[in-house]
């Protein structure tokens, strides 16, 4: 007869783990995916998670397979304050994708596009890992917060996929300071700008 019960700590452990935290997450959230949610879902024990990854953060980055590590280049950007954080966002973002680690941001962001799951993690990594963080960070009225990331978003996805997927020049050539002075602005009024009336007050 098979065994039943909890899945032992062997080579297919990790990525049943990756697997069920896929799903929990895109279902869930990343905050309403608990570690003993995805667990259940991988027929392990909790503590092959923390084992595995360590933290609940660093399973969300890896089974998105995202390609940088928020924690490490957030500082940088709400370091200055909110003056010129529209141009910090575009250099940090465009460092990003002109490096290494640009050939797996590319795939992620195609992989986005078809794959549901993907999609859905992606949307908690760029809303909830990001551009709430800078949000809070930057002391933006709660209320006006989620717009504003969302404007955000918009103009950091059509420089990615002007740049990067699409590669339509002069865009995809320029250099990164020149990105960053020409759409910098926009993401800085997007941030600090004022807002129509009638959006402002909803």
């Amino acid at each position: 007869m098979a065994r039943t019960g909890r899945r032992p700590g062997n080579q297919d452990t990790r990525e049943a783990i990756l697997a069920a935290a896929r799903v929990a997450f895109a279902d869930k959230g990343y905050d309403g995916a608990s570690i003993r949610l995805i667990a259940g879902g991988a027929g392990v024990d909790p503590a092959l998670i923390h084992h595995y990854f360590g933290t609940k953060e660093q399973l969300f980055l890896d089974a998105l397979q995202a390609p940088i590590d928020p924690a490490k280049v957030l500082p940088a950007i709400l370091a200055g304050g909110v003056d010129g954080i529209g141009e910090r966002i575009v250099l940090t973002m465009l460092g990003v994708w002109d490096s290494p680690a640009g050939g797996p941001a590319v795939a992620l962001v195609r992989s986005a596009v078809t794959n549901e799951l993907i999609a859905k993690m992606m949307k908690q990594f760029v809303v909830n890992r990001v551009l709430k963080k800078i949000a809070k960070d930057l002391e933006i009225d709660p209320t006006e917060g989620p717009l504003r990331a969302s404007l955000v978003a918009t103009q950091i996805g059509g420089v990615i996929m002007m740049r990067y997927i699409l590669k339509i020049e002069p865009v995809a050539s320029l250099p990164p300071a020149t990105v960053a002075a020409l759409i910098g602005p926009t993401i800085q009024r997007y941030i600090t700008g004022p807002l129509p009336p009638a959006i402002a007050t909803r």
